[in-house]
């Protein structure tokens, strides 16, 4: 992630892939999370599929990296989809996830989606924060 962009740490995997080196939910996450700071959502997305379909386990860190790249790419929809499917999968949300989504609402104008994420916060018992409320106030 820290090594110059999204383009070197996609190159480091695919070499890892090439030298029998084992990727891992550290290794993808933060690729996922170099792609989300050099505002490549879909590569993002492409690495988080890449994941599920090689069976590497996801975590909450995997999922806020590409909520995030999604919310920077004005990409709601798609934050709230993949949200949808973290909880599906059974990987628990956290004050992160939740922000990068509603920040994702508030981009979108999208105000009453993030009031059901609040909602949600609240009954998964997900800590709020000052983020969490400037963010749904902001869309408003």
């Amino acid at each position: 992630e820290k090594c110059g962009g999204w383009a070197q740490a996609i190159q480091l995997l695919r070499a890892m892939a090439e030298n029998k080196v084992a990727t891992d939910t550290i290794t993808y996450s933060a690729a996922i999370s170099a792609c989300e700071k050099g505002g490549e959502w879909l590569k993002a997305l492409e690495l988080l599929s890449t994941m599920v379909q090689g069976r590497v386990e996801t975590s909450a860190v995997t999922y806020n990296a590409a909520i995030s790249a999604l919310e920077k790419g004005g990409e709601w929809v798609k934050a709230i989809q993949l949200l949808r499917t973290m909880v599906q999968e059974k990987v628990r949300m956290d004050t992160i996830t939740c922000n990068a989504a509603i920040s994702a609402c508030e981009k979108g104008s999208e105000w009453m989606k993030g009031l059901e994420i609040l909602s949600e916060m609240a009954q998964s018992k997900v800590r709020m924060d000052t983020i969490t409320y400037n963010d749904e106030i902001s869309a408003c």
